[in-house]
C-alpha cells in the first residue's frame, strides 16, 4: 500500500434510475457554483461533493502528475466496497480529475489551480437510454452509512438554474503584440535547433459575477459543440475536441488534433479552407511530430497498435482541425491514469522533443498554464476512463468567491481563459495570433 494514502473505506452504491432525457434536468444535480460535468453525444455523467480527495489526508498539494494520483487511486480502489449492478462505463467507483500542465510549475512560479482528484458523494450519469445514480459515503467515519445506502435509488436532489449573466473580458498577461513576439523567439529557439516544434499560448483574463450559476456556461458550450467533450472539474470548464486517451474493457482509444484553419464564410471559402488546411506542409509537419509522440508513448502500454496513415478533415463549427485516430489493446495491468501519465504532455501541447520545448515555453509564457493544456477526465474502479486534454476552457478561481455572508459578497470573480498554436519553423507569427483568436472563440462566445 502507498504509504502516503490516506486511510479512506468508501462505501460505493449505484442503482439505475428513471430515464432522464434533458440536459437542464441533468446538470440541475450539480453544484451551480462549482458543478462537475463530463458530457459528450449525450453521455453525461454529473456529480456534487467529496466523498475522498488527493491530498486532503497526506498533504499533498500543489502540482502533481498522473503517476501520484494514479498511486493513491489504487489504495482507494482496493479499500473501496462497491455494490454496483449497473455494471456500465461511470458507474460505481469512480473519480474526476484535473490535473496540472507543467508539474514543475509550482517550482518556476506559483500556480493558482493545483492538482485535483476526488471521488464525489452523489454521481447522476446517462449513457444511451439508461440512468443511473450512485451515492458514495466514507464507511470508516460516516455514521449514516446504512441510511445512505437506503437512499441510493432515491431521486436526486434539483437545483433550479440561476439568473443569467454575462462576463468580463480583456487581455492576460500576453497581450496580442507580445504573443507574436513570443511566437519569433520560439522560431528563432528552433533555427538554433533547441526544439523541432513548440506550443506557445497566450491568455485573456475576466471576471463574472459572484453569485453566477457556471451550469450556464457548461450548457452552452455542451449544446454548441456536443461532439467535443464538455467538462466542468474544480473550476475548469470548457469543450476540448481533443481526447488524450479513453480506456474501455481493454481498448485503447485516442484522438490527435494539430493544425487548424478557420471555417470558412461560405460553403466555398470553406471547402478552399479545408483544402487549404489538407495540404499545408507546415501543418502535416506540425501533426506528424503529434501523432509519433502519441504512438511512441502509448507502446509500451499496448498491443495491436494503430494508427490511420493520413490525417482526416475534423469539423467543428468554427474550425477545421487535422485529425488522426489511434487505437490498440491494453497489455497488462494499466489503468487509464497510467496511460495518462506515459502520454502527456503530448507534442500537440507542448512540442518536440518534450523536455526541450517545455524549457522553452517556461522561458516565453509569462504565467503558469496552471491546468490549461492538462489531462482532464475520469477513472473507475477498474481503471476505465476518458481523458480529454483541457482544451477550449477557462479556470475560475472559485478560492476567491467571497462568503454570501460577507460584506464583499458582491466582488467578481475572476477567471482566465487560455489558447495555443504549435509554432514550426515556418510559422508566421501573425498567423498563429490569429489562430489563437479562432480558439477562443467557443469559451469567449459562451461567456457572452
Amino acid at each position: 500500500m502507498n504509504d502516503s494514502a490516506p486511510a479512506v473505506r468508501l462505501r460505493v452504491i449505484t442503482r439505475d434510475i428513471d430515464p432522464i432525457d434533458g440536459v437542464d434536468d441533468l446538470l440541475a444535480v450539480t453544484d451551480p457554483q462549482d458543478p462537475t460535468v463530463w458530457s459528450r453525444r449525450g453521455d453525461v455523467l454529473v456529480a456534487r461533493g467529496r466523498a475522498a480527495e488527493f491530498g486532503s489526508v497526506d498533504g499533498a498539494d500543489g502540482a502533481h502528475g498522473a503517476r501520484e494520483v494514479s498511486a493513491w487511486w489504487r489504495d482507494i480502489v482496493a479499500a473501496a466496497e462497491v455494490d454496483d449492478p449497473v455494471g456500465l462505463p461511470g458507474t460505481g467507483l469512480v473519480a474526476f480529475g484535473a490535473l496540472p500542465f507543467d508539474v514543475r510549475a509550482d517550482v518556476r512560479r506559483a500556480g493558482p489551480a493545483p492538482t485535483s482528484f476526488f471521488v464525489p458523494r452523489v454521481i447522476v450519469g446517462r449513457r444511451g437510454a439508461r440512468s443511473w445514480v450512485t451515492t458514495i459515503v466514507d464507511a470508516t467515519s460516516d455514521a449514516q452509512v446504512d441510511a445512505e445506502a437506503d437512499a441510493a435509488a432515491a431521486p436526486p436532489e434539483r437545483v433550479g438554474f440561476g439568473p443569467h449573466w454575462s462576463a468580463t473580458v480583456g487581455p492576460g498577461a500576453l497581450t496580442p503584440d507580445a504573443y507574436q513576439r513570443a511566437v519569433r523567439a520560439g522560431i528563432d529557439a528552433i533555427d538554433d535547433g533547441e526544439v523541432e516544434k513548440v506550443v506557445l499560448a497566450r491568455d485573456l483574463a475576466g471576471t463574472v459575477p459572484a453569485d453566477a450559476d457556471l451550469r450556464r456556461l457548461v450548457r452552452a458550450l455542451s449544446s454548441s459543440y456536443p461532439d467535443t467533450w464538455a467538462f466542468a472539474v474544480d473550476g475548469l470548464i470548457g469543450a476540448s475536441p481533443e481526447t488524450l486517451v479513453t480506456v474501455s474493457h481493454g481498448t485503447v482509444t485516442a484522438r490527435v488534433l494539430a493544425g487548424t484553419i478557420a471555417r470558412g464564410a461560405d460553403a466555398d471559402a470553406d471547402t478552399a479552407a479545408s483544402l487549404s488546411l489538407a495540404t499545408s506542409a507546415k501543418d502535416l509537419d506540425e501533426h506528424g511530430y503529434a501523432v509519433r509522440s502519441v504512438l511512441e508513448a502509448l507502446r509500451p502500454s499496448t498491443s495491436s497498435l494503430v494508427a490511420g496513415e493520413q490525417p482526416f478533415m475534423l469539423k467543428l463549427p468554427n474550425v477545421w482541425h487535422l485529425a488522426t485516430d489511434v487505437e490498440g489493446e491494453l497489455a497488462g495491468d494499466a489503468s487509464s491514469l497510467d496511460l495518462v501519465a506515459a502520454l502527456h504532455p503530448t507534442a500537440a501541447v507542448a512540442g518536440t522533443p518534450t523536455v526541450a520545448a517545455l524549457d522553452v515555453i517556461r522561458r516565453l509564457e509569462p504565467f503558469d498554464r496552471g491546468r490549461y493544456a492538462g489531462p482532464v477526465g475520469w477513472i473507475d474502479a477498474r481503471g476505465d476512463g476518458e481523458w480529454a486534454i483541457a482544451l477550449r476552457c477557462a479556470q475560475f478561481h472559485l478560492e476567491a468567491r467571497p462568503d454570501a455572508a460577507s460584506p464583499t459578497a458582491a466582488a467578481p470573480i475572476p477567471f482566465t481563459a487560455y489558447a495555443g498554436a504549435g509554432i514550426v519553423a515556418a510559422s508566421d507569427p501573425e498567423s498563429e495570433m490569429l489562430e489563437t483568436r479562432v480558439k477562443f472563440r467557443p469559451i469567449v462566445d459562451a461567456l457572452a
